[in-house]
């Protein structure tokens, strides 16, 4: 199965933190699955940290792109075509990052790991 994580569950699954449910945890460790990290993931870590909001992702904002490798993860970088779906998305939701997420998931045709509800209304599969 092809898996992209949403941004908290990237930053749960590195910390070992427990909000991190224990079927997303499955999936993400399952060497079957092919586990995907957007870009829009490491523009989302690396804002926030600089804002204050993410202290404790200092190490992750200053090598992303290490970190995602050492894990076994793959990059996923934003095209045309995802940037078009994502801004075509119809919905109210305003956050830039999490229309990228499922934009990229709907156009490669990947399962989303999220506890974002919310993202139901997009016709994805989310794991949770």
């Amino acid at each position: 199965m092809r898996v992209l994580l949403d941004t908290h569950a990237l930053l749960w699954w590195l910390a070992g933190d427990e909000r991190l449910p224990a079927s997303a945890r499955t999936v993400i460790a399952d060497p079957a699955n092919e586990i995907f990290v957007s870009a829009a993931s490491a523009w989302e870590v690396s804002t926030k940290h600089r804002l204050g909001k993410l202290p404790g992702a200092g190490p992750l904002a200053v090598d992303f792109a290490a970190e995602v490798y050492r894990q076994g993860f793959a990059p996923l970088e934003i095209s045309l075509e995802h940037a078009m779906v994502a801004g075509g998305l119809m919905s109210d939701h305003r956050d830039p990052f999490d229309r990228m997420l499922v934009a990229q998931a709907r156009t490669e045709h990947m399962a989303l790991v999220s506890n974002e509800t919310l993202f139901d209304q997009f016709d994805i599969v989310r794991i949770w």
